[in-house]
């Protein structure tokens, strides 16, 4: 599971002797709990990168000349020629 390593964090008694018993009910270790609610923290605190277009634009001079003044069903025709479609 990678590398670990020790740290002291103090918690509430309260806080302490439910956790203890619920690892005790759910065989289970309080470290197990505690990692598991640091993680579910985590997951909702991190907020993903917003998402970014790539650029795809190329070099060239613009539209076809015969689909530069069309409308979109000329320029689906002019995809789909010799297509089947």
């Amino acid at each position: 599971m990678g590398t670990h390593m020790k740290t002291t964090v103090e918690i509430a008694d309260a806080l302490l002797s439910a956790v203890k018993k619920l690892a005790q009910e759910e065989q289970t270790t309080v470290r197990a709990l505690i990692e598991e609610g640091l993680r579910d923290t985590l997951g909702k605190r991190v907020t993903p990168r917003p998402f970014r277009l790539r650029r795809a634009s190329f070099k060239g001079k613009g539209l076809h000349p015969d689909v530069g003044s069309g409308s979109w069903e000329r320029i689906r025709d002019r995809i789909y020629e010799g297509r089947g479609g």
